[in-house]
């Protein structure tokens, strides 16, 4: 089951595509994958994407008066739902930042607003592409139940994907929590469109992903040495005003080619 008791009532939100429909006046079912004859509903089609005046074939009963039998997409949809709130509530946090303190800021690109792109479940964890007005940054969430607010901002850690080898910043906010980011682009000059940005931030999910990327990608020595260059130089730990991200092969690779040489200020 689902979780989702009594009747649908509309709330296709409590629901996945998945889900076996019940009429609870005559116990007819709608299965999607067998769909629906007496009204031509194509096998594969959702229950919430029936028509508005679809009935149950047996009773005539309307569709808010249908319940859940079983769902088993319920739990991929309720992972979606944790992963969705969790990016907003990193996307909320930054918007007050540029509130607050980035509006008037040289170099910011006042054309882009602060969106969460892409936002999927990767491994227990929230993985998406924060976009603002002055980066946009590859973004690792905490899992259910994981506190990473003992992070230590500015702290490094090489993270692996299908792709390769990314290095990520640690981070913390007072609102959000803590999270880890991969700067991809920075400052957002280049971009001329909110939709460009996101096209873009989508087309990166989809490349980090490929695992013929990896050849290209696998930079883990680079990674240890300009470690050992920076220890060895005693160069400040970096803070979210100054985090850079991997190599920048790496990075315009998964950018689709696009991002450059990160500039220190524009990391998050």
């Amino acid at each position: 089951m689902s979780g989702f008791e009594g009747s649908y009532l509309g709330a296709n939100d409590r629901i996945s595509a998945r889900a076996v429909m019940e009429c609870k006046i005559c116990w007819t079912p709608y299965d999607p994958a067998e769909g629906d004859d007496s009204r031509q509903i194509l096998p594969g089609t959702p229950f919430a994407a029936l028509p508005e005046d679809w009935h149950c074939p047996t009773c005539d009963a309307p569709k808010a008066q249908f319940m859940v039998r079983e769902d088993p997409g319920a739990p991929a949809l309720l992972e979606a739902q944790r992963v969705a709130a969790q990016a907003e509530r990193l996307a909320a946090d930054f918007r007050e930042i540029w509130n607050a303190k980035m509006r008037d800021v040289p170099l910011v690109n006042k054309a882009l607003s602060v969106e969460a792109v892409g936002f999927v479940a990767h491994e227990g964890r929230a993985l998406g592409v924060l976009v603002s007005p002055w980066f946009m940054n590859l973004i690792l969430l905490p899992a259910e139940g994981e506190d990473w607010s003992a992070l230590i901002p500015g702290a490094k850690e090489a993270i692996d994907f299908p792709s390769g080898r990314y290095e990520f910043i640690h981070n913390v906010r007072e609102m959000g929590g803590g999270y880890k980011a991969c700067s991809l682009f920075s400052p957002m000059g280049d971009f001329q469109t909110q939709m460009q940005a996101r096209d873009v931030a989508r087309a990166i999910m989809v490349e980090l992903f490929k695992t013929e990327n990896r050849a290209e990608t696998d930079r883990a020595a680079e990674i240890r040495a300009g470690r050992e260059a920076e220890l060895a130089a005693a160069e400040a730990p970096e803070t979210e005003d100054t985090a850079e991200a991997a190599t920048p092969t790496r990075r315009r690779l998964i950018s689709a080619g696009l991002a450059e040489d990160p500039a220190p200020e524009g990391a998050a």
